[in-house]
This record gives structure tokens, C-alpha cells and sequence, in this order.
């Protein structure tokens, strides 16, 4: 009587923009809930640090371009799940808001269904929107439709502002705020509930683990807060007296003209990646959690407030870095 064993294997998940700011929280959840994760980059020479996520070939970054077919099909191939986390704040050569959010979103979503994919997560944004003044809000929007419209059982994640030591948002404010004594504050009355990269990493662990059904699910953090308010908060984090400037919608709107006409003067040699337009109408609009809609609650995540958080990686903008405590303590034994 003959006997033979069934070697059983961890599934593959492929993770589009891995090694990304929020791509990689994703990646090292799917690790340690023991997937097998293919980080999908453009460029996996870059990407090489995230192989140290998991055990020794647990985590493989896989070249592929999302405006290619053939590399998008390739590293889908096999996979399990797949996970979209790729998206842009603004267009840079052939990097488009369209060719990305759109083309790269819907033919993601094809080429899953096409492959037999049975869970995708993309990432999109709050206030994502087909019918948006805003462009980037826009090419969100139209990119959740061309991914539902390929895969209607997607599970699509809307983050708030994501904060976490590699974000774009505090860190990018925080270095202005060490060299100038003003910090502009755009509108200022804007509502924004920033939410940390670690949640949203466990809300799309969530999904594929298969504790959540599929949906659009908006994810806010406890604290909801103005753009100057959250300006406030940074400049206390980092112990720095800095006056907050009001910058009035139309005097933001004329700076951000300027800095996109050198953009088309120098034919995209000094790309607009200090304010552009899009920027300011987004910066306009309140960022928060709607009403009746899934949130962090029927994912069963508590989200984490950013008191404790940014307090620790914010300390390299104080103006003692590490020392800056000690130093107050000092001065209270005085």
C-alpha cells in the first residue's frame, strides 16, 4: 500500500508599490500572517530592503510597471490575493495621474480576474471622486470604478492623511519648519483625521486573512483636526515657536501657477513637487470619514491617536534631536 505526503505552501500575494511609504507596512503585515509576498516595483533593485521583512526568500522583490501588460500579468501570475498600493501626488514624465490611477488601477484588476485572483485590495483616498475638480481626486475615483467594474468583489481601502516615520505630510512640514521661522498655513480650516500607516496596513491584512467582507472602507484615525491645528501640534512635537501664516485660497493658488509655469518653462527639468493646483483644491476640502459608510469598526481595528506616534520619529526636527528631553529636564532641576 503505497503513501504519499501533499507538501502544502503558503499562498502568494502580490504587493503593487511595496516598497512604498504605505506599500511596505503592507508588506511586513502579510509577512508575519506567513503569505508568501512578491513586492511589484518598477525598480526591485530599490526595493531590495524589503526582503528583510520576512524569512529568507519569504518576501521577493519582481520587476513590473503597471503601464506594461506584460510584467502587471507576470507578477500577478500564480498569486493568490493581490494588493495595489501604487499611486502619485503628482505626474512626472510618463508617470501620469491617468496612466497610474486609472490605466494601472483597472488593468491590475483585469489582469487579477483574468489570472483567477481571489481577493484584491486597492488603495485609494478619501474624497476619491469621478466627477472631482480635483485631479488626482478624480483619476481615484475613476480608478476605483475601472477596478470594480473588472473585479466587483475588490475591496477598496479610503485612507485620511497617512502618517508614519517615512510620510510626506508631517516629516515634509517639520523639515520647512527647522528653516524658516513662518509656516504657511493653506485655508487652515480644512478637516483632516490622519490615520496611522500600521492600521491601514492591518485593515488590508484583514481583508485577505478573510475576517472582513468586501467593500469601501474609510479609514480615519480617533483625532479629526484643522490643517492649522494639525500645524499647531507639529510645531509643539518638535519644540519650535514658529508663526502659522494663513495663506488665503487665492494667494495659495497664484504660488502654485508660478511654480507650474517653471515646471512647462524648463519642459519638466524642475518638476512642480512644491505646490501645484491640484494640491490646493484638495487642500481645500475636508478630509474625513462620511457618514454611513464602512470604517476601521467593521474591520474590528482600533486606530491609534498620533500623540504617542509622532513623538516618536518626529525628534529629529527638535532643535537638540534625542537630547531635546533631557535638556528640558535639566532645566526643571534648576
Amino acid at each position: 500500500m503505497s503513501s504519499h505526503t501533499t507538501l502544502v505552501t503558503a499562498p502568494i500575494v502580490t504587493v503593487f508599490g511595496g516598497s512604498g511609504f504605505v506599500g511596505r507596512y503592507i508588506v511586513q503585515a502579510l509577512a508575519k500572517e506567513g503569505w508568501r509576498v512578491r513586492v511589484a516595483v518598477r525598480r526591485p533593485n530599490e526595493a531590495i530592503f524589503t526582503m528583510t521583512y520576512g524569512n529568507v526568500g519569504q518576501v521577493q522583490p519582481v520587476q513590473a510597471n503597471i503601464r506594461d501588460e506584460e510584467s502587471t500579468a507576470a507578477a500577478i501570475r500564480g498569486a493568490q490575493a493581490v494588493v495595489n498600493c501604487v499611486g502619485i501626488l503628482y505626474p512626472h514624465g510618463k508617470q501620469t495621474l491617468d496612466t497610474v490611477q486609472v490605466e494601472g488601477a483597472g488593468r491590475i484588476a483585469r489582469l487579477a480576474a483574468a489570472a483567477g485572483v481571489q481577493k484584491l485590495v486597492h488603495l485609494s483616498a478619501i474624497g476619491a471622486d469621478a466627477g472631482s475638480d480635483s485631479a488626482n481626486a478624480r483619476t481615484k475615483g475613476e480608478g476605483e470604478r475601472a477596478v470594480l467594474n473588472a473585479f466587483p468583489d475588490a475591496t477598496i481601502l479610503r485612507p485620511s492623511v497617512v502618517f508614519g516615520p517615512e510620510d510626506e505630510f508631517f516629516n515634509r512640514f517639520a523639515r520647512m519648519a527647522t528653516n524658516v521661522p513662518v509656516l504657511p498655513v493653506i485655508g487652515g480650516t480644512s478637516r483632516f483625521q490622519p490615520v496611522f500607516v500600521d492600521d491601514v496596513a492591518m485593515a488590508a491584512a484583514t481583508v485577505l486573512r478573510g475576517d472582513a467582507a468586501p467593500g469601501i472602507y474609510e479609514l480615519g484615525g480617533p483625532d479629526v483636526e484643522t490643517f492649522r491645528e494639525l500645524m499647531q501640534r507639529l510645531v509643539t512635537v518638535i519644540r519650535r515657536r514658529r508663526v502659522l501664516l494663513t495663506i488665503p485660497m487665492w494667494a495659495a493658488r497664484f504660488q502654485a501657477r508660478l511654480f507650474g509655469l517653471v515646471s512647462k518653462l524648463t519642459f519638466g527639468l524642475i518638476p512642480n513637487s512644491i505646490l501645484t493646483l491640484d494640491q490646493v483644491r484638495q487642500l481645500g476640502q475636508d478630509n474625513v470619514v462620511g457618514e454611513g459608510v464602512k470604517t476601521f469598526a467593521d474591520l474590528n481595528i482600533k486606530p491609534r491617536d498620533m500623540d504617542a506616534i509622532l513623538d516618536s520619529y518626529m525628534w529629529p526636527y527638535r532643535p537638540y534631536g534625542q537630547y531635546s528631553e533631557i535638556l528640558e529636564s535639566a532645566k526643571n532641576l534648576r
